[in-house]
């Protein structure tokens, strides 16, 4: 039989009590276990928190007395703390879903604890006075369900006691679902292999046909990860969790954002987690010719003389220049030297007949020269690593280059085809 769910209910019982108790409630008629924990400034005594303000400070901080502690400092103590004791629980198998009310200090302080205790497939959320606006620094790379409070977390009337019955009621089934996992078998690790992949639009063609290749031919499942700045971080953060077995990390555009300042920007740390993993890899430079601005009237001033390239309505290109390309290599070779565990499993390929759909010899994108500086930078800056390059004369949506992209990748982990194993059975 499945485990009795099991939900942790995260909140500052100082300011939002009734709210979190008729959650509790709520939870609670659903057959289901509470661990109610009090991340709040003051001590607040009340028979159903089962982890006080003050036990929280003391069996995971330093005990300090956070009351007269400023509000940004408050949120980071209760927080860190908060997130050791649900890392716990989730390690110990305790628990099967979390959820959490409240503005936007409560709701910024129970995200950090969903994003850094538990990963990705675990359930998780949010009912909140913020969860309409701009969610990027909620959520993340991860997947916290938002709920809108409609109206503010400050005491209990119609209409947040529906929004807080439908998340209790939520959440009780997410759990229940959860804990359930635990035994279905169709859930567990199987024999297929997990293969990250990143796509744009502009390298649809060549990650679909890799896609089909792997899936049909071998005992792979593939993850598709959208290079949107949160679809780098995800892939990266799945590969730190144990979550994929190689990756074909086809589209690497994001870091021309984060040179450039586009708004699809993955950050500093792009690249690290697979060569750090030693897993099997495939780097390549799709999009890398472009970097991404909203519509053409929010394109940044210094950048109105460059090529543009209106994508569609909301999403402009900028060509990437020269110098820019040069940064591009320059990140990619430094990521790679410094992070790669096992440079045997790592293999660059270069399509120089276009790194897009647009970038292709007579699209808007075409800029040989910055291309070859690119390739350059990169074959010159890897020689001696002990990582291949491979320079290719296709483009990257060339099917025939996507299916050796596939082959090279099948190479390095080591696996046969489904007809070969059919056989030998």
């Amino acid at each position: 039989m499945s485990p009795t769910p099991h939900v942790v209910l995260l909140g500052t019982c100082d300011t939002k009590l009734d709210e979190l108790l008729f959650v509790r409630s709520e939870i609670v008629r659903n057959t289901t276990t509470v661990t109610f924990i009090d991340v709040g400034r003051k001590l607040i005594d009340h028979g159903t928190i089962t982890i006080s303000q003050e036990r929280l400070l003391k069996e995971y901080g330093e005990g300090q007395n956070v009351s007269e502690l400023p509000r940004g400092d408050v949120i980071k103590t209760m927080a860190a703390c908060a997130t050791k004791a649900v890392k716990k629980l989730y390690t110990e198998g305790e628990i099967h879903a979390i959820i959490s009310a409240g503005g936007s200090g409560g709701t910024s302080l129970a995200a950090q604890v969903m994003r850094d205790a538990l990963p990705i497939g675990f359930p998780k959320l949010i009912v909140s006075t913020v969860a309409s606006g701009d969610t990027n620094t909620i959520v993340g790379e991860t997947d916290i369900t938002l709920m809108s409070s409609v109206v503010d977390v400050a005491g209990l009337n119609q209409i947040l006691r529906q929004v807080l019955s439908n998340a209790g009621f939520a959440i009780a089934a997410m759990a229940r679902a959860q804990a359930s996992r635990r035994d279905d078998a169709s859930y567990k690790e199987g024999k297929k292999k997990r293969v990250g992949i990143t796509m744009f639009g502009v390298t649809t063609p060549a990650v679909d046909a890799i896609r089909k290749h792997l899936e049909s031919k071998y005992d792979i499942e593939t993850y598709v990860f959208h290079a949107t700045g949160h679809g780098g971080k995800a892939m990266e953060r799945l590969v730190r969790e144990g979550g994929l077995d190689a990756v074909i990390d086809l589209t690497t555009t994001e870091i021309c954002d984060h040179h450039t300042g586009g708004v699809m920007s993955a950050g500093p740390h792009r690249l690290e987690a697979a060569s750090e993993a030693g897993i099997p890899s495939i780097v390549s430079v799709g999009a890398t010719d472009m970097t991404n601005f909203g519509p053409m009237q929010t394109v940044p001033e210094r950048y109105k003389d460059r090529k543009l390239y209106e994508h569609n309505p909301v999403v402009t290109l900028m060509r990437t220049s020269k110098d820019e390309a040069r940064k591009v290599g320059t990140f990619i070779v430094e990521k790679l030297r410094k992070y790669s565990k096992d440079p045997k499993a790592v293999q660059v390929w270069l399509p120089t007949g276009g790194i897009s759909m647009i970038a292709v010899p007579d699209g808007p994108f075409a800029d040989s020269e910055a291309d070859k500086i690119l390739f350059q930078t990169i074959k010159d800056g890897l020689a001696g690593s002990g990582i291949d390059v491979i320079e290719d004369k296709r483009a990257i949506n060339d099917q025939s280059f996507a299916h050796d992209v596939a082959e090279a990748l099948v190479s390095k982990m080591g696996i046969i085809e489904k007809q070969s194993n059919v056989a030998q059975g």
